[in-house]
């Protein structure tokens, strides 16, 4: 798995808790161990994107407010990744084009060398 933000951590709590839940099914859909998963569940609670009750964890709106907004920076970033990988394949191209000439044009200097040499 790789590295995950803060955030995305919260997010997946708050979507996990979206129809109630208890700790076990947070646990297993945020992918957390239990000792990670009690440290985010005591700051979700905190800063009120979800609450605590008898019955286990509940987002509440502020916490829905959240995963909004933090959907649409995913998709911003997600397509940003995407763009910049998409750069990075243009410029090597054009890298690949510059070289291809310069070497194209350094072998077609030794040709004429070494043709200059025998005659």
């Amino acid at each position: 798995m790789k590295y995950r933000r803060r955030f995305q951590i919260i997010a997946e709590i708050i979507s996990a808790a979206e129809n109630g839940a208890k700790k076990t099914r947070i646990m297993y859909f945020a992918n957390l161990s239990y000792k990670l998963l009690t440290k985010y569940l005591e700051d979700t609670v905190k800063v009120g994107f979800i609450q605590a009750d008898d019955s286990g964890y509940k987002t509440t709106g502020k916490g829905r407010l959240f995963l909004e907004k933090y959907t649409q920076f995913s998709s911003k970033y997600s397509k940003l990744v995407n763009d910049l990988e998409a750069l990075k394949f243009e410029m090597e191209v054009l890298e690949r084009m510059c070289t291809e000439g310069h070497n194209r044009s350094r072998s077609n200097n030794s040709r004429r060398k070494i043709s200059e040499i025998l005659t």
